[in-house]
C-alpha cells in the first residue's frame, strides 16, 4: 500500500462507491490492495464485514460536525 493514499485526506472529489455522496471513510483490502471510498452511512452498513478484511480504515466522518469555512469575499 503506497503511503500517499493513506496520508491523503479525502476531498470532495473522492466519491462514495455504493451511492456516489462525498466519501469520508476510505479502506484499504489487504488481500488485493484494492481501495474503496464510502460515505458515513454506507462505510457503517459494510464494516462489520470489511473491517477484517481491511490493511487500513481512513474514517474522516469527524469532518461531518465542523463547522463550514466561510465564503471568500469577491
Amino acid at each position: 500500500m503506497s503511503t500517499a493514499v493513506a496520508d491523503r485526506e479525502l476531498t470532495a472529489m473522492d466519491r462514495c462507491d455504493s451511492c456516489g455522496a462525498q466519501a469520508y471513510v476510505r479502506v484499504v483490502l489487504e488481500s488485493s490492495g484494492g481501495e474503496l471510498a464510502f460515505c458515513a452511512h454506507h462505510a457503517r452498513k459494510v464494516e462489520a464485514r470489511l473491517r477484517p478484511l481491511a490493511a487500513s480504515w481512513q474514517d474522516e466522518t469527524a469532518r461531518l460536525h465542523e463547522p463550514a469555512a466561510p465564503a471568500a469575499a469577491d
